[in-house]
This record gives structure tokens, sequence and C-alpha cells, in this order.
């Protein structure tokens, strides 16, 4: 009986070498083969370094760590996207296990205006507060226990609950300095291709969404160990 066409071409495809590591990376659209907890290649790319080197200059970073720490990761996030709402909650341990790594916390509220009215407060807290105070109101929002939608009336509730003056947020919040740099922060994602959130970036290169806790524990030992996200075997 002659063989299909289908047949051959897979017999074909079946004789060919197993792809390194680097090619089946490629293949995936990654720039290193990396896996999230799920199993799944984790979306990843390499980024211009001169565009690298303007996040820690943003206005209005949430900074949770030393100042002095031997790995730097920046989280992109939304206050309404679910996968977000996950990494906060594996925050602590994170922080926790790695007590020499630095964290930036960046608004990319990019998938409602909610989100964004939620960004504004968070930097409005953030201008009355700092850093310590932004990161209350994060883990207040998203932390363990949370869930729903989150507006600015939400965020200014949380705010209020947390010993602000809601009225002064609110007035905050809308001012031109804030929008700036709300905008500043939400330019500078787009530049870097963050579409998806959370995305992350530590060194040169981008985690597009949460690879869970365990796959982004390996990410920041391998940065630690060789400067990638991913050592040579």
């Amino acid at each position: 009986m002659p063989l299909s066409r289908r047949t051959l071409i897979a017999a074909s495809l079946a004789a060919l070498p197993a792809l390194a590591p680097e090619a089946r990376a490629q293949a995936d659209g990654q720039w290193r083969a990396i896996t999230g907890d799920n199993g799944q290649p984790l979306p990843n790319t390499r980024l211009p370094g001169e565009l690298v080197s303007e996040i820690g200059r943003l206005r209005g970073v949430t900074w949770i760590g030393p100042r002095e720490a031997s790995v730097t990761l920046f989280e992109f996030f939304d206050y309404n996207c679910p996968w977000c709402r996950a990494a906060a909650r594996d925050l602590d341990d994170l922080v926790r296990a790695n007590p020499d790594l630095r964290i930036g916390l960046i608004n990319n509220p990019i998938l409602s205006v909610q989100s964004a009215q939620a960004a504004k407060v968070a930097l409005a807290v953030q201008r009355a507060g700092g850093s310590a105070a932004t990161a209350g109101l994060y883990a207040a929002l998203l932390g363990p226990g949370t869930a729903g939608r989150i507006d600015g009336t939400r965020a200014l509730e949380a705010a209020a609950r947390l010993g602000h003056d809601r009225a002064a947020i609110e007035q905050a919040a809308d001012s031109d300095e804030v929008r700036e740099a709300l905008k500043s922060q939400m330019r500078l994602a787009a530049n870097l291709g963050l579409h998806a959130t959370p995305s992350y970036v530590v060194g040169t290169a981008a985690l597009l969404g949460y690879p869970g806790p365990k796959s982004l524990a390996r990410v920041l030992a391998a940065v630690a160990e060789c400067d990638e996200i991913a050592c040579a075997s």
C-alpha cells in the first residue's frame, strides 16, 4: 500500500536530529530556553541596554530590598491582572528567600481605565510616604485575601485605611506630576515590548508573564551566578 504524503512528511520529521536547546528556544519565540512552573515555555527577549538603563531613573518606582543588592528585578504590573495578583502573593516568600535582591515595582495599567485610576492613587501615596507606603498599598490591594476589581475608589479606600489623608491623596492623584509619572512608566514599558502583565526585567532580559515562584527563583539564581537568565550547562 503506497504511503500518503502526510505519512512521508511525518517520517522525515522524525528522522531529523533533536534541536539544541538554543534552537528550541528560538522556535518557541524565546531568547533563552526557560520554562515556567507549569512546564510551558516562558517567552523572553533580550533588551537594548540603553533602554534598560532608563528603568531605574523612572519617577514613581516602588523599591523593595537593599539599595546595594547583587540582583535587581523590575516588575511591570497591572492592578487588575490575575497573574499580577498571584505574583504579589508570592512576593514575601521571594524577598525572604533572596535577601540580596532589590525589586522595583512599576505601573503598567494596560488592561483598563480602572487600573490606571488605581495606579495614579498608588503614585500619589508614594509622593506622600515613599516606597514603604506604596508597598503597603500594593499588599493591601493585591496581597493574600484580596479579590475583585480594583479601581480608583477602592485604592483610595485602602489608602485611607492605611492612615493616609484620602482627600489629599485624591487631589495628588489628579495632579500633572502623577499623570506624567504614569505616562513615563507606560511609555517605557511599551518601548521595551512589555505587552504582557506582569512582565519582568532583570539584567538585559525581559520575561513576558509570571513564570511562577520556582521558575523565577531559578532565573534569579542564574543571574546571580552568570549574569544570564539561564546559565550554559
